[in-house]
């Protein structure tokens, strides 16, 4: 299998007790059923601590029950785990052990990145100086078995290459890139299927309040937001660049790239309105990027919000 990720992908580690906002709190833990089928060969005081703490969300799945202010109940006083301590890093659950690492698989290939929602990472991607790049290795990982159509594949592969010739191209100012690549969504999504753009009149902001809240920093954010005009720092050129790797190419599953077009475009108006700093980014992430019920309301108003449309996102880059 090919891996593809961001130059600076092996860079990354995690400053654990030393975080400013920790992964282990804010939001509940799955236990997935090779984690849990681990657990129940444990003995001692360890177990009876992980067995006291299982429980069901609303969707049936297992999570490990939110001690106070939503922390992890394995969380200590120093923001160290101490489940990790008493039984490795390798045996925490799937969800600890990759954050903030995603994965997109598509057949013979595997991207890889880190996200946002990961105030290290965050930092680490604002700070690129460099047009944001990617290195490809061969592993020993067999292909994955999917159903994407393999024309599809390459057509987006290919349509991605531009996007982001798109968005790294310094000759031009920032919002004129976003302008231009608006206009090669609206082209590209033609040759996929037909994109109704929506007519729900939910406000920009209101967008961005997100019904399940993990931190309330953010919503302060949403409320002391400013409309300002796209700045041509570099941290906006990553984050537009951010966006179109993670997403571009999963629209192979959907045909929807018109709305993956859009997360590049208002990726950069959110630091532009609700401040220009990677904490702004890490917190929208946050919210947004990991949790299920957020995301999932996002990917609708992409669709159905008006004032996310392209002629009115257009209208906020002129």
């Amino acid at each position: 299998m090919i891996l593809k990720t961001p130059s600076f992908y092996k860079d990354f580690k995690c400053i654990a007790g030393a975080c400013p906002d920790s992964c282990c709190q804010g939001w509940e833990v799955d236990a997935d059923l090779d984690s849990l089928d681990y657990y129940k060969t444990l003995t001692g005081d360890i177990r009876k601590r992980i067995d006291s703490v299982l429980d069901k969300d609303e969707f049936g799945n297992t999570i490990f029950r939110l001690a106070d202010k939503k922390r992890c109940p394995f969380l200590n006083s120093e923001n160290l785990c101490d489940m990790h301590i008493a039984i490795g890093g390798e045996h925490t659950p799937y969800t600890c052990r990759m954050f903030p690492r995603f994965i997109n698989d598509f057949g013979g290939t595997r991207e890889m990145g880190v996200s946002f929602s990961c105030p290290v990472a965050s930092d680490m991607m604002f700070d690129l100086t460099e047009p944001m790049s990617f290195v490809s290795e061969l592993n020993d990982m067999p292909p994955q078995l999917n159903e994407i159509d393999a024309q599809t594949y390459f057509y987006l592969s290919k349509a991605r290459e531009k996007a982001f010739s798109i968005v790294q191209d310094r000759t031009l100012p920032m919002n004129q890139r976003l302008l231009y690549l608006l206009d090669y969504g609206v082209e590209i999504q033609k040759d996929l299927e037909e994109y109704e753009q929506g007519s729900d009149d939910i406000a920009f902001f209101d967008v961005f309040r997100n019904p399940e809240l993990i931190n309330p920093q953010w919503l302060d954010k949403v409320d002391n937001g400013k409309i300002r005009p796209v700045s041509d720092k570099i941290f906006n050129e990553n984050i537009a660049s951010y966006f179109i790797f993670r997403y571009f190419l999963t629209a192979v599953d959907d045909y929807d790239i018109l709305s993956k077009i859009k997360m590049a475009v208002i990726g950069v108006l959110i630091v532009t309105y609700f401040g220009e700093d990677s904490w702004t980014m890490h917190l929208w992430s946050k919210e947004t990027e990991h949790s299920q019920y957020n995301m999932d309301r996002y990917k609708k108003l992409l669709k159905n919000a008006k004032c996310l449309s392209v002629s009115e996102l257009k209208k906020r880059l002129q």
